[in-house]
């Protein structure tokens, strides 16, 4: 049962009458105003539509990148007898922002109504419905009747993919690497593609010296890079990948976006550009467990598959395995393959974990890290005006040496390191990709 404002003028209506009665008959008056109040809340819940009765169905379960809206439907069948007029309200958690947050229905009895709500959620993941409450009103509008049902719902939020925006420009290096444009650049390949006459600046360890014997001017041979090689992303969902860094592309939030959202952004980026680039990509999301994987999928059906498998993943506030992770790489590779491990640059989780079993991935493989850089520690290490502001940029000095002292020991054991800002992470990591595949290295 719930009361309205009605109930409560009539309340301070009783009182006035209870206060204007003669001394004598104060008592009278204010049993006999209790009384009408009662029976009027009594009649009007009687006269009420039965919220009990009401039947729900959903909409399937939706699923909409960050940053876009979804509509979620309701239906709603009165089975009663009674017409159910009032207010409805589809719960949602509040970071889905949803809109409005009450709905006015009125359902004649054996009728159905559609409830729409709108979602702006301001965080990936899975979100599922609170419930749905319904007060229905009597005729008076003193009292309703009100009641919670538990209605299933889902709605699965995916990566919005903001990097997508890069990839007609890294495209259009890949043909041109691959030959398909005018534009021809030279680097080596792994396989012979054709010969030509040797110009000025091309490497002397190209030169077919039978086919120079043949011919009165110096040939060389020209390479393209090998498709159908295999790319495996990893991604680091430990501890170090909650920490937040640049600003929430969602809700425009200076506090940041998770560094494991970054590393999603760049990962979709890589995977599209590999795809294109016929070659064969497996993802792994891991920190003491596999928390996602998705196998080597058609060029069609993968970016599909991997925000599937992203949209559910949350940082755990654990340290990494990396001697688990690594196992789990080699269990799944068994040629050689470019290996993209997405984490974070820091020098004393690095030293604990991945540092010394990376000879043996960097032995079988060539393994590519990429990782976020924090815009605000080079704001801080600009700062001179106070004491607080140069004990700050001493410490945001140490830290970017510590980033630089760890990424020449990784490049000492054979890795190649992309250490960039949120915005940059993708575009670097996909111009590292197509460097690799231009040097003839994958």
């Amino acid at each position: 049962m719930a009361l309205t404002g009605r109930a409560a003028l009539l309340a301070v209506a009783g009182a006035l009458l209870v206060l204007a009665a003669p001394a004598d008959l104060a008592a009278v008056a204010f049993w006999l105003v209790v009384a009408v109040i009662v029976l009027v809340i009594a009649v009007d819940l009687a006269l009420a539509g039965s919220v009990r009765v009401l039947r729900f169905e959903r909409s399937d379960d939706l699923r909409v990148r960050l940053g876009e809206a979804a509509e979620v439907t309701l239906l709603v069948a009165n089975p009663g007898g009674r017409r159910v007029r009032g207010l409805l309200r589809d719960a949602w958690p509040p970071s889905t922002r949803p809109a409005p947050r009450e709905h006015e229905v009125d359902i004649p009895p054996g009728e159905r109504r559609r409830v729409a709500t709108t979602l702006r959620p301001l965080r990936r993941g899975d979100f599922t419905a609170a419930g749905v409450t319904v007060r229905a009103l009597g005729p008076l509008g003193v009292a309703a009747r009100q009641g919670s049902h538990r209605v299933e719902g889902r709605v699965r939020v995916l990566p919005p993919f903001l990097s997508r925006r890069h990839l007609p420009a890294k495209l259009a290096r890949l043909r041109a690497i691959d030959g398909l444009n005018p534009v021809q650049i030279r680097g080596q390949g792994t396989e012979f593609d054709s010969l030509r006459e040797y110009v000025v600046g091309d490497d002397v360890r190209s030169i077919d010296w039978r086919a120079t014997a043949r011919r009165a001017d110096v040939v060389v041979r020209t390479w393209r890079p090998e498709r159908d090689r295999r790319v495996l992303i990893v991604l680091d969902t430990g501890r170090t990948s909650a920490g937040r860094v640049g600003v929430d592309p969602a809700s425009g939030d200076p506090s940041g976006w998770p560094r494991l959202d970054w590393g999603m952004d760049a990962a979709l980026l890589l995977a599209a550009l590999c795809a294109r680039a016929g070659d064969r990509v497996d993802f792994l999301a891991y920190d003491r467990a596999v928390r996602a994987q998705v196998s080597g999928g058609g060029r069609g059906d993968l970016l599909p598959a991997l925000v599937t498998a992203m949209a559910p993943l949350q940082p755990e506030l654990v340290e990494a395995d990396a001697h688990g992770m690594v196992a789990a790489v080699l269990s799944r590779l068994r040629r050689r393959s470019l290996v993209v491990v997405l984490t974070d640059l820091n020098a004393t989780a690095l030293d604990e974990g991945l540092i010394p079993v990376l000879p043996q991935l960097s032995s079988r493989h060539l393994v590519l890290l990429a990782a976020v850089a924090d815009p605000r520690v080079a704001a801080l290490a600009a700062g001179r005006d106070g004491p607080e502001e140069v004990f700050d940029a001493a410490a945001a000095e140490r830290q970017g040496v510590e980033r630089r002292q760890v990424t020449a020991r990784l490049r000492r054991h054979g890795v190649e390191v992309v250490d960039a800002l949120p915005d940059d992470l993708a575009p670097a990591l996909a111009d590292a990709y197509l460097n690799l595949k231009a040097a003839g290295r994958l």
